[in-house]
Parts: structure tokens; C-alpha cells; sequence
């Protein structure tokens, strides 16, 4: 049963009376029972098209909530400063709604669904009174392709609709994809800010109370008090990985927090790449590497999301379900990621960075040298002897992947492309390898379940801890985790059986010396770790067995190339026994605190771990 589910008044509301012509009946129903429910001033349908988007910017403009860029050096685009309260997802304030606790998993907030649609049932009352209801369908993949799916988002924020006509393909052609057959994700969203007559708004509406719930069974996203990134933009990391994760377990495929890439190699042929990392371990810069080995490129395919499921010939084909980037702006420079700087050239909305007073973006790592002067993110006068940053930390871009000039040609094909590896890596200092390649697929379940990363400054907890995130999924996982993980060994099986499931392979590129220095330069050095794993694809190297898998054997990695001595390079894959059965300790721990549903396959994977580092 829907949120809102009162009976509907024998008058047509507006949002029945200007619905596009050919909406089904089953969206302009919602749409009608959360209009008169919520009370907006108005209903308006979005067809996506530039227009519309023009109108929505000039409006924010004049609102205060979008300040424009100069238009010779950063044409198209603009910059929004939130609410200062309102800066990113909200992890504590977010729930899976599952009908059962245990569906839900440990690594979830869980409430019943009854609670919780009481609960939104009242906030959602007149809550976007004075305000303009938008009702955006959307596509998530190309349009039309078979491993697309649907949805239809409200928001009474216009800052939504403009990020939502960037992340997704919204719009007519969406909602003309949606018919009497077809299972559409219903998300709804309000800033929670009602407006009395007369009232004057501001420029970045929203409320402290905020929940983001889930509901999985009835495939719905309700969220309130918010207007921030995935708190939001529900199409982003509510429906693209939790309610993703969700109907790929029933359907048969896989909704991963993974980037994807095309990587040819001297010879000619083309790779597709999809790999999972943990935040602050490099995962944009991957997502758009330029290599430094000769004859090797690579595309972008996506940075973020990716989503799997069977070809017509059994074989493993992903998608990326995203239209756009929304990307974390501080640490982006032309050293860093000079692909990513070239995104972002125009037509772009920045959110809390800071303004130049030349009418130019800054943030922290964008330049070498610091601007004498800058307005900071919340709008104040900002110095090189200012105490807080410029940009906030979480400060982010909304561009379209079309622009990158990596993107690939089959970026957006609807067919999606054939996954040839997969990649896990994780922020380790010690033990974890530069480049290992599961034995098989269980083992590389074991290697994505166990997945882990020690906390950086910028990160909750004690620095140096370690912090397991499998598959790179721990906030954005809707069903029980160790669920999630027998899905994988089920979806890998039934590729195997089809001709071949994707290699695995797992990476660090952030092990240290004893001094606290990087071993691996890291960038576009990472070729020769992705080289050496398609060879392996291709039967070039061969490769040796350890505690973690087949590593490179000598000779097999130029690391003199990557500027890596011998030194450094047999620190890389050092191997300390104390060490790693503390490790092997510590994934054991993790593994129990998931209980009886941990498939017996990935805890045969820790058993051979264990006993590989028995042998040293």
C-alpha cells in the first residue's frame, strides 16, 4: 500500500487535468493523491527538454539559489550555496523500509513499513504548500534498452529538477516508455519548507528534520527535509544501488557501486573494466585514467554506478544507468585529473565551491598556487590565512557524461557492453598487494565481501582503522548485505555456466615504506597493474599464487617504467605472517558480525587465506 493512499476527491486536481497526454493512468493517479495531499500552488509536468531548463535556471537566478559564472570562462554555468545544514547525504537519516528486520541486514536502519509511511504521511501533509509541485519521469539507462528501468520522481525543488535532468534521461521520452505493463520506482521528495501566503522564501529551502527511506518490496523512495545530493536526486544512489539492489535480487542481476571503462591495448583489442572502490581511493581518477604505457587507451564508460545482468548469451553485460557525473569537486585538478578538468569547461552547476573574483570556480587541489582572494562557499570573504576551507569538503559538480572527452562511443550503448574484468581496491597501507587476481569467482566474492579501507582524516573514526566496505556498498546496499553476496556467487555461476563470468581482480595503490611514502606513483601509472590484468584475460602472464590470489611473477610488470625500483617493488607485495593472520583475524570478525547468512563460499575463501599464510 502506497504513502499516500486516501481516496481521491470525485473533482479532477491539476495534476490530473495537465498531465501529458498518453501519461498512464497509474502515474497521474500517484501524482493526483500526492497533490492533494501535499497542497502544492501548482503541478507541473517536466518534458526535459532545454527550454524548460533554461526557464528553471533563469528562475533560480532571480531566486538567489544559482549565481552565474562568467560566461567566457565558464559558459552555462553556475554556482548554488546550500543551507549550511545541508551539505550531503545523510547516512543516520537514512532507512530501508524492508516488511522484515533480517531483509534489511546489520548494516542497515531499519523500520517497519507501517511506522515509517505514518510518519511520512504526516510530514508529507501541506508540505509543499506555496511551492510548485515537478513531476519528472526518467530513464535510468539509454531509453528504450533492455536493462533499463523507470521511474517518476515529485519535487517541490527546482535545483532537483535541473540536477535530475543531468543524472538521468528525463523527460518526455521517459514517460512515453512507462505503460500498463512496465514497473516504474515512485519517488517522492520535498524540501519540507511549506510557505504561508505572503511568505518570502529563500534561497536553499530545507528543513532539520530529514528522512530518506527505502521501501523494497514496494519498489518506493520517499524523502524529505533535504535537497543535497542523494538525499534528493532520488534517482542517484536511492534507486540506481538501494532499490536497485533490491530488484536485481529478484530479477537476476547486479546493481553495483562500480565505475566502468573501455581499455584497448596495443593490439587492438577492447576491454570492458568495471571496478569498485571505497571513497578516497581514487575511483574518479580511474574512471578517467590516461595511461602512460605506450599503445594503451582507455574511455570512460562511468564513474560511479554500474549495473549487470546476462546478454542474450548468458555473458555478463553492464550498463551505466546514470546520464551524468556528480562528482566531489576538492582534490580535481588538472595534475590530478586533467580529463575531469576538461569536463567541466561549461554548462555545469557547482555546488558549495567557491567563487573567484574574476567570476570563476576554486576549490582546494584545483590549482597549484591559492587566489589571494575568494568569495568561500558560504558566500563570506575568503584569504590564505582564513581558518576554514574555501570549498566545503563535500563540495560537488552536476555535469553531463557526454561531455567528457574520454566518454567512449559505446557509453550509452542500450545493449550495454560485455564485462571482461572486474576490479575491487581498496586504501591500504600494508598487506593488500598492488594487483592480485582471484583464483575464481567464489574467491573473488570473497575478496569484494571482505573489501576494506583505512579511514583518511576526512573520514569518521580513529585515522589508520580499518573499515570494511564489500563491494564498496555499505551505506548504498538495500537488502541484507551477506544476501547481496550470495546474489553475486548466483549471477556468477549461472555466467560461468554461460561461457565465462568477468576475471576478478583486486588493487591497492596506496601501500607505504616504513617512512609513511606512497611505493606506487599511482595515476596514470595504474596502466601497468590494468595491463598486467587483461594480459592475464589473454593468457600472456602467467602470474604466481599467494594469500591473495595470482600475482605478477618477475619480470611481468616493467615497474622501472612506472619510476618503481626493486626495492619498492618487492615492498609492494611484501608478505609479513603476523600481519596478515591479524588481517585474516579481523576479516573473521567481520564476516561473524553478519551471522548464519554468510555463504559458505566466502567463508571457504577465508579458510584458504588462512591456510596460504600458515604456509609462509
Amino acid at each position: 500500500m502506497a504513502i499516500i493512499d486516501q481516496p481521491l476527491r470525485a473533482a479532477r486536481t491539476e495534476a490530473a487535468a495537465t498531465h501529458p497526454a498518453g501519461a498512464d493512468p497509474s502515474i497521474v493517479a500517484w501524482v493526483e493523491r500526492l497533490a492533494l495531499h501535499a497542497t502544492p500552488d501548482e503541478v507541473v509536468w517536466c518534458d526535459g527538454s532545454k527550454p524548460e531548463r533554461a526557464r528553471l535556471i533563469r528562475d533560480m537566478v532571480d531566486a538567489g539559489t544559482l549565481t552565474p559564472l562568467d560566461s567566457e570562462k565558464r559558459p552555462g554555468s553556475y554556482v548554488a550555496r546550500s543551507n549550511p545544514e545541508d551539505v550531503a547525504r545523510v547516512e543516520s537519516r537514512t532507512f530501508i523500509c524492508s516488511e522484515r528486520e533480517e531483509d534489511a541486514g546489520p548494516t542497515n536502519n531499519w523500520v517497519p513499513p507501517s511506522g515509517m509511511r505514518e510518519t511520512l504521511h504526516g510530514l508529507f501533509r501541506g508540505a509543499m504548500r506555496g511551492r510548485t509541485m515537478y513531476v519528472m519521469p526518467f530513464a535510468m539507462g539509454p531509453v528504450g534498452g533492455p536493462l533499463t528501468r523507470y521511474g517518476v520522481q515529485i519535487t517541490d525543488s527546482p535545483y532537483v529538477v535541473v540536477s535530475m535532468g543531468t543524472m538521468t534521461r528525463m523527460g518526455a521520452e521517459a514517460l512515453a516508455q512507462i505503460g500498463p505493463d512496465t514497473e516504474w520506482v515512485r519517488c517522492a521528495h520535498t524540501v519540507g519548507a511549506p510557505l504561508a501566503p505572503g511568505e518570502a522564501d529563500v534561497p536553499w529551502p530545507c528543513n532539520p528534520t530529514k528522512y530518506i527511506s527505502h521501501f523494497p518490496e514496494t519498489r518506493e523512495v520517499w524523502s524529505y527535509g533535504s535537497a543535497y545530493g542523494g538525499n534528493a536526486i532520488l534517482a542517484k544512489k536511492a534507486f540506481a544501488l538501494r532499490i536497485a539492489s533490491a530488484i536485481g535480487q529478484d530479477e537476476g542481476w547486479l546493481a553495483a557501486h562500480m565505475l566502468l571503462l573501455k581499455v584497448t591495448n596495443p593490439r587492438g583489442r577492447a576491454f570492458h573494466v568495471a571496478a569498485a572502490f571505497p571513497s578516497a581511493c581514487g575511483k574518479t581518477n580511474f574512471a578517467m585514467l590516461q595511461p602512460t604505457l605506450p599503445g594503451w587507451t582507455v574511455e570512460t564508460l562511468g564513474d560511479d554506478i554500474a549495473w549487470l545482468a546476462p546478454g542474450p548469451d548468458g555473458r555478463l553485460r553492464a550498463i551505466n544507468p546514470e546520464a551524468g557525473f556528480f562528482g566531489v569537486a576538492p582534490g580535481t585538478g588538472r595534475s590530478t585529473n586533467p580529463v575531469a578538468m576538461d569536463t567541466l569547461t561549461h554548462d555545469v552547476v557547482f555546488t558549495n565551491v567557491a567563487m573567484t573574483d574574476d567570476g570563476d570556480v576554486w576549490w582546494e587541489g584545483m590549482t597549484d598556487e591559492v587566489p589571494a582572494h575568494l568569495t568561500d562557499w558560504l558566500g563570506e570573504d575568503w584569504t590564505p590565512a582564513s581558518s576554514t576551507p574555501a570549498a566545503h569538503p563535500n563540495s560537488r559538480f552536476t555535469v553531463a557524461a557526454a561531455q567528457c572527452p574520454t566518454i567512449s562511443d559505446d557509453w550509452d550503448d542500450p545493449q550495454g557492453v560485455v564485462v571482461d574484468a572486474i576490479i575491487f581496491g581498496g586504501r591500504r597501507a600494508t598487506n593488500v598487494p598492488l594487483v592480485s587476481q582471484s583464483r575464481d569467482w567464489a574467491h573473488g566474492v570473497f575478496m569484494g565481501a571482505t573489501l576494506a579501507s583505512e579511514r583518511t582524516a576526512a573520514a569518521e573514526g580513529t585515522v589508520g582503522e580499518l573499515r570494511r566496505d564489500p563491494f564498496a556498498m555499505l551505506p548504498f546496499c538495500g537488502v541484507h548485505m551477506a544476501d547481496h553476496w550470495q546474489h553475486w556467487l548466483e549471477v556468477g555461476a549461472k555466467a560461468d555456466a554461460a561461457g565465462g563470468a568477468p576475471a576478478i581482480f583486486q588493487v591497492n595503490w596506496f601501500r607505504k615504506d616504513a617512512d609513511g611514502r606512497f611505493l606506487w606513483p599511482g595515476f596514470g601509472e595504474n596502466i601497468h597493474a590494468l595491463a598486467w590484468m587483461l594480459d592475464r584475460i589473454e593468457g600472456r602472464v602467467e602470474g604466481v599464487e599467494g594469500p591473495f590470489g595470482v600475482v605478477p611473477a618477475e619480470g611481468e610488470i616493467d615497474h622501472a617504467a612506472a619510476g618503481v625500483d626493486d626495492a619498492a617493488w618487492a615492498s609492494l607485495f611484501g608478505l609479513d605472517k603476523a600481519a596478515l593472520t591479524a588481517e585474516a583475524d579481523d576479516a573473521a570478525g567481520f564476516l561473524d558480525s553478519y551471522g548464519t547468512k554468510v555463504p559458505a563460499e566466502v567463508r571457504d575463501g577465508l579458510a584458504r587465506m588462512r591456510a596460504d599464510i600458515d604456509a609462509l
